[in-house]
């Protein structure tokens, strides 16, 4: 079925690589026009419409994860990747990220009366002398909106932070992000802690940032890369998917 919504065909034209663009057709294949409408308003920041529109849908008969999947979470991952791409800038995620929080207000408190057990806990955090996260929250609000449990440790995260959420936790992923050059080595060594308190084989580590490359993660010992919010929930999930 295709789009109805020609904004949203002009904001998939944004995205450049095809299987991003397939990725995200795909949440919108045979979605409702109001699906689509939620989507639209969250990209544009609009968090008055989002709430307005999702308590619209909810009382048209629509379930929460549908609105979920179909109009929050695929608005977002436009946001995620036009932010990778420097099409957009920190202001308009803020507000997107806003918008997102106003049809959230309908949705969580049904998904969480419906005693759905999360799919799995994920412990995220800017590292060690790094205080940007934006694209940490990104991921924090698709992997929660994918049915994780996650607690968000924040920014200037110590490698004994991070071990201690696992360990309280008993989390099965572990994701870091940095977003400066000279803060990335701490990964590593976080990593590195992991190791040698004995951990490391009790955690998946998955990392990400703007600098970062799948080599880099491959020479720090980390278990994935993900280059954006999309990438983020797609390489948990799998983690999920290969521990059962």
């Amino acid at each position: 079925m295709p789009i109805t919504n020609q904004t949203l065909e002009n904001e998939l034209d944004n995205v450049a690589n095809s299987q991003e663009k397939a990725h995200i057709r795909k949440l919108w294949d045979n979605a409702d026009s109001l699906m689509q409408e939620i989507s639209v308003n969250l990209i544009q920041g609009n968090n008055i419409q989002v709430d307005e529109l999702t308590k619209q849908a909810l009382e048209n008969g629509f379930d929460a994860n549908t609105i979920l999947d179909q109009g929050l979470i695929a608005g977002m991952a436009i946001v995620g990747i036009k932010f990778r791409d420097n099409l957009i800038f920190v202001p308009e995620v803020l507000v997107a990220a806003r918008a997102m929080k106003a049809g959230m207000v309908h949705i969580e408190p049904i998904l969480s009366a419906s005693g759905i057990e999360p799919i799995g806990k994920v412990i995220m955090g800017t590292v060690k002398g790094d205080l940007h996260d934006i694209g940490k929250n990104l991921c924090i609000m698709m992997l929660r909106g994918a049915g994780f449990t996650v607690i968000d440790l924040g920014v200037d995260t110590s490698s004994e932070e991070f071990i201690e959420a696992v360990e309280e936790h008993n989390a099965e992923i572990l994701g870091m992000s940095a977003l400066l050059t000279t803060t990335m080595p701490n990964m590593g060594k976080t990593i590195s802690s992991f190791e040698e308190v004995e951990m490391r084989d009790l955690v998946k580590i998955m990392v990400g940032g703007a600098p970062l490359s799948q080599e880099f993660a491959d020479e720090m010992g980390a278990d994935g890369f993900g280059k954006d919010a999309i990438s983020c929930v797609d390489l948990a999930k799998q983690f999920v998917e290969n521990e059962n």
